[in-house]
């Protein structure tokens, strides 16, 4: 949906004009339906109605509160903060328009904005004294506030220049293996197609794997990916073909359900996982390490590229790491963190389909080589390529538009278009969004969506798939599957307390 979109564009309550009376009560039966779509989780439908509800009466501070949180759910955090601002303008005295409000600074500020925080602390400030018994908003005002004073502290003391590796400090030959740990390890340090099994066995078991075996898979994959470019290029012959992965977001269960129906990686069954592996879901160490181990094991047939959640500022707010300092030490997230800034860009298959986690640019005439020449090892910024890269969604009209989730942009079919032309491809494949299918095509048959955690966080409903992508053709040809069983730990365990509080 696109931000010229949003408001509508019906035969409603027109400037200068109030509604009738026949529109006011047509509204509020808008609104009733969306509220059930919403109890529902079918937010899209949601925010449909609502916005048909804001065309027939468009001062209700009520309706932009609605679908302010319809758009918190589906993760559109820049239309989510617009609607909460615009309840705000129409009734300053409408506190959910402030808990909206500071929930959607809370999310945009996760890109690296401290003052998005800051924002939301005031919000919830106000709250509290508006509400000073409101357990809950206390609570989030403590938790907001606990994040801006971290947040400064870190700003403060950050230097990127002689910044020392934590593998520097590690002594990975001293850790001993207790007698009692009976789980995989590697076979004289390295990876084996043994081990990969025994490990995969071992985690559905719920077991953990022992420090120095993830440390030892961590500092070596480290190594692999730095010596790869950030625009991977890769050649399939007429008579292969590779397996493209959309996001799995720490959905172990799923990810081995996609082993079981497409069999697992070889030389002869390459895969391409296209980002947001961790995240959300809380078997999140488990994927990646899984993943990394196959990256191991066949470095020139499995590959990864990064997502938007391979990132510092995601990771402390969405699970990622509280899950490996619950399981494993901060010391540890600190060199996965390393470990993902060497995570390639983008990847060109035959020089005609590029595979990027998130979509196109914020500004035409960007090339291949641009992308080449893009220095990745660092925590990606707020604007340009390689935020677009990791960030940006298509739209269905032509052109640009604000972004949904306040970062990047969307792009249209004319811009995907050129794109393909100037650089004479002839498709793109991203992730990056949920879609009812598990798949999406779009543009015209130029880009498309694959998204490979079906029933996202638990809630959703969504298909997974994956595309197998032939070198006689390389047309996508998609598989759906469904969510399988999982252990009964919840998606957002290890996620920072205002997620927990359901504020996102």
């Amino acid at each position: 949906m696109a931000e010229t979109e949003r408001a509508g564009s019906g035969d409603g309550a027109g400037p200068g004009r109030p509604p009738s009376s026949a529109e006011l009560e047509r509204a509020e039966e808008l609104k009733a339906q969306a509220n059930e779509f919403f109890k529902g989780k079918d937010y899209e439908s949601a925010v449909r109605l609502y916005s048909s509800a804001i065309e027939l009466n468009p001062s209700n501070a009520i309706y932009y509160g609605n679908r302010s949180l319809a758009y918190l759910r589906t993760e559109c955090y820049g239309y989510a903060l617009a609607d909460a601002t615009r309840a705000l303008q129409l009734d300053s005295k409408y506190v959910k328009g402030y808990y909206r409000r500071a929930a959607s600074n809370m999310a945009l500020g996760n890109n690296m904005a401290l003052g998005k925080f800051k924002a939301a602390l005031r919000d919830y400030e106000m709250v509290v004294k508006v509400r000073p018994n409101d357990k809950d908003a206390k609570l989030k005002y403590q938790e907001c506030h606990r994040i801006v004073k971290q947040k400064a502290f870190e700003r403060a003391i950050a230097s990127d220049e002689h910044k020392r590796s934590v593998v520097d400090s590690l002594d990975i030959e001293s850790m001993t293996i207790e007698d009692e740990y009976s789980g995989p390890k590697l076979e004289d340090g390295k990876v084996t197609l043994a081990f990969m099994k025994d490990l995969m066995q071992w985690y559905k078991d719920q077991k953990k794997l022992h420090r120095k075996c993830a440390y030892q898979i961590l500092v070596q994959v480290k190594e692999v990916l730095a010596k790869l470019p950030t625009l991977v290029e890769t050649t399939l012959k007429e008579t292969e073909k590779v397996t493209v992965c959309g996001d799995t977001h720490g959905q172990f269960y799923d990810l081995l359900n996609i082993f079981e129906l497409n069999g697992l990686p070889s030389e002869a069954n390459p895969y391409i996982f296209n980002g947001d592996f961790v995240d959300r879901g809380s078997f999140s160490v488990e994927v990646i390490l899984t993943l990394f181990g196959f990256k191991l094991l066949y470095p020139d047939h499995f590959h990864l590229l990064r997502g938007n959640h391979e990132t510092d500022n995601m990771n402390q707010i969405y699970g990622f790491e509280g899950e490996v300092k619950a399981k494993y030490t901060a010391q540890m997230f600190a060199l996965f963190s390393e470990v993902f800034e060497w995570l390639p860009l983008a990847q060109c298959i035959n020089g005609k389909v590029l595979i990027m986690h998130g979509g196109l640019f914020s500004e035409d005439g960007v090339t291949l080589d641009d992308i080449r020449k893009i220095e990745r090892n660092r925590q990606p910024p707020d604007s340009g390529p390689m935020c677009d890269l990791l960030w940006s969604d298509p739209q269905p009209q032509n052109g640009r538009s604000v972004s949904k989730r306040g970062v990047s942009c969307q792009f249209g079919p004319d811009v995907t278009k050129r794109f393909l032309e100037r650089n004479r491809l002839e498709l793109i494949i991203r992730s990056h969004e949920v879609k009812p299918e598990g798949y999406e095509v779009a543009h015209d048959g130029r880009c498309v969506t694959v998204f490979s955690a079906p029933n996202y966080c638990d809630q959703m409903g969504n298909k997974g798939s994956y595309i197998h992508l032939r070198g006689s053709d390389l047309r996508p040809d998609f598989h759906q599957f469904t969510a399988v069983p999982h252990p009964n730990v919840k998606p957002m365990m290890y996620a920072n307390t205002l997620l927990q509080l359901g504020m996102m």
